[in-house]
């Protein structure tokens, strides 16, 4: 059999595996094992071994229980709770100021987790209910909280991005540092749609009542503003001391878990409860990502073995003839493609073998890439018919709004998000800018 037809064959093997509901991490791992042991035999099971080894010695994985600890220390304490209020006391004034606070509430809560799933979850239950009780459109309301969680995958700390720069061997610190202008850039183009439609259609988002407003004192504003102080303290201590270089990566992450322990500290919710729900969420999601990372280490490592990387570039750039943009854009299709049946981590772990190595023959800078892959996967994660975040806002909605009200919900958001995609590939820049000024390079 040859090279080619043994790839075809995982590939075809690992899908087959996944559709049957199996485990993510246990379909690709058992696919590479197997392949492994009857093209190499006994030897083959090194393979695993050797990957496992290789997870454990990477340091920079530490940052991934530690950053996810630091987000649900956050959202268990009920700072984030306090950090919508004041979201709402400032911005409810304006025609959908609610929305527009409620995305700046995805970013703050993208910039303490690094995870979609946190913001989805905060945003429907924080959020939702209060957008739909003051009179919001449905449709609106579950576009721009599906929208605003997406930002948790791009905006520092992005664990996503973290599982990215393992696969790829990028560094992780200029990935985080090339995901937060795009991250802001797309965080603003929500807003501002959300703004434009509103004044367009004002019946969509109606502003806090008059009377509602005049309740509200400017001491009251005042006194809301300290709760931006926290997360904001927090964020500062991580990123902050990490970009002018006092602390490295690791020890970033480490200052953020501690950071956000005494705030809950200071604010007396530092409870027990609070304590075991935040580890126990933290060993779960952290021991996911790990055993998926294992198992794109050894997938990766079977490929390479066979030269399936060298065989897909001779197939795009010499048999079909393919320009490097025009390789990066069907890369990107398929992306797409599969993100509407997979969610994120599995289309890294299941492509990167093969296009990362292809991306840097072709010459272009694997930061950047990350940054268009971390873009892509948010479009691919609200693209029906199985985005995955269209089902966690289904399961997380209210009764009055359906699988079509979702369905609607994202067809703006999604077109702002291909336009963000665009911009980044046409001006390398916007994401290599942050890099560059701290890095130097």
């Amino acid at each position: 059999m040859s090279y080619e037809a043994i790839a075809l064959t995982m590939f075809a093997s690992m899908m087959v595996m996944l559709f049957t509901g199996q485990r993510v991490f246990a379909a690709i791992g058992a696919v590479a094992v197997a392949s492994a042991v009857l093209l190499w035999g006994g030897g083959g099971f090194e393979l695993a071994f050797s990957s496992a080894m290789k997870l454990m010695r990477w340091y920079p994985l530490l940052t991934l229980p530690l950053f996810i600890y630091m987000g649900y220390m956050m959202s268990e304490s009920g700072i984030a709770d306090d950090l919508y209020e004041m979201f709402h006391v400032w911005s409810g004034g304006l025609r959908g100021g609610l929305a527009v606070g409620t995305i700046g509430l995805m970013v703050a809560i993208s910039a303490m987790n690094g995870l979609s799933v946190a913001g989805m979850a905060i945003g429907a239950t924080i959020a939702m209910p209060e957008l739909l009780r003051r009179g919001y459109d449905k449709i609106m309301v579950t576009g721009v909280i599906q929208a605003g969680s997406s930002l948790g995958i791009l905006v520092p700390p992005s664990v996503v991005l973290v599982l990215y720069g393992m696969i790829a061997r990028a560094p992780v610190g200029q990935l985080w540092l090339a995901g937060a202008i795009p991250g802001l850039m797309m965080a603003g183009m929500f807003i501002a749609y959300i703004v434009i439609r509103c004044r367009l259609q004002p019946e969509l988002a109606p502003a806090m009542p008059a009377e509602e407003r005049a309740k509200i004192t400017r001491a009251d504003k005042l006194r809301s503003l300290r709760a931006g102080i926290w997360p904001l303290l927090i964020f500062f201590s991580m990123t902050g001391l990490f970009v002018m270089g006092y602390t490295s990566l690791v020890e970033s992450s480490a200052v953020g878990a501690v950071a956000a322990t005494l705030a809950a500290l200071v604010k007396r919710r530092l409870s027990f409860r609070v304590l075991e729900a935040t580890v126990r969420k933290t060993l779960g999601i952290s021991c996911m990502f790990m055993w998926i990372i294992l198992a794109a280490l050894c997938f990766g490592a079977v490929f390479d073995g066979l030269g399936a990387v060298r065989a897909l570039e001779s197939l795009f750039t010499e048999k079909l003839g393919l320009g490097p943009w025009e390789i990066l854009i069907l890369m990107q299709l398929t992306y797409l493609i599969m993100g509407t049946f997979l969610d994120d981590t599995a289309m890294l772990v299941i492509v990167a073998p093969l296009f990362v190595p292809l991306v840097a023959s072709l010459g272009f800078d694997l930061v950047w890439y990350g940054v268009l892959y971390t873009i892509t996967c948010q479009v691919a994660y609200m693209t029906p018919p199985f985005g995955y975040n269209l089902f966690l806002m289904r399961a997380m909605a209210p009764p009055g709004i359906d699988i079509h009200d979702i369905y609607r919900s994202i067809v703006p958001f999604v077109g702002v998000m291909i336009l963000a995609l665009v911009l980044v590939m046409v001006f390398p820049q916007i994401a290599l800018w942050l890099p560059g000024l701290v890095y130097g390079n």
